[in-house]
């Protein structure tokens, strides 16, 4: 039933619904006045999401205690590898990993590793969280470094044990030495 007139062909009898009596018309029209409600603000707009402000200008002895509380840290020279350049040409960018020789076992495993730089206006640098699934106690990652020092690598088990290696790494300005 279609019919030509003169310039476009035309349906007779159909309508253009979904077949609940909704045109495309009314769609339209009521997807605009959501639209002016929401710019006018009489549209209430989800929550804002906001990063939580964590460390930043603290010290490395105030995030310590903040991320830890009063638990004594053990040596972990035996169980965990810190590979970090001693001297980074650019402290924006400097390679960090992290090996912690510990089985990974559902009784027993690697919680959180921690990276923190004792110089930076941030000092946690990095947080890892790992379940015993991941199989090995591992991580990587760039971090920036605003000043020559220690950097520290604190591996948390799931029985809350805390162990720490650190290092120190000098940061030079354009690969110098100096």
């Amino acid at each position: 039933m279609e019919e030509y007139d003169g310039r476009h062909s035309v349906m007779q009898g159909t309508s253009m619904t979904d077949g609940y009596g909704v045109t495309r018309r009314t769609v339209l029209i009521a997807l605009g006045t959501l639209g002016v409600a929401a710019a006018g603000g009489l549209v209430a707009a989800p929550g804002t999401a906001h990063g939580q402000v964590l460390g930043q200008n603290e010290s490395v002895e105030e995030a310590m205690k903040r991320l830890f509380g009063g638990k004594t840290i053990k040596d972990g020279s035996a169980a965990i590898k810190l590979d970090i350049p001693l001297i980074a040409e650019n402290g924006a960018v400097v390679p960090v990993f992290v090996t912690v020789d510990s089985p990974m076992m559902p009784t027993s495993w690697v919680k959180h590793i921690y990276v923190v730089a004792d110089k930076n206006r941030i000092p946690v640098v990095t947080r890892v969280t790992l379940a015993p699934e991941a199989g090995r106690a591992f991580m990587g990652a760039n971090i920036r470094l605003g000043e020559s020092g220690d950097v520290r690598a604190i591996v948390e088990q799931s029985d809350g044990t805390l162990l720490q290696v650190k290092r120190e790494v000098k940061v030079t300005v354009g690969g110098c030495g100096g």
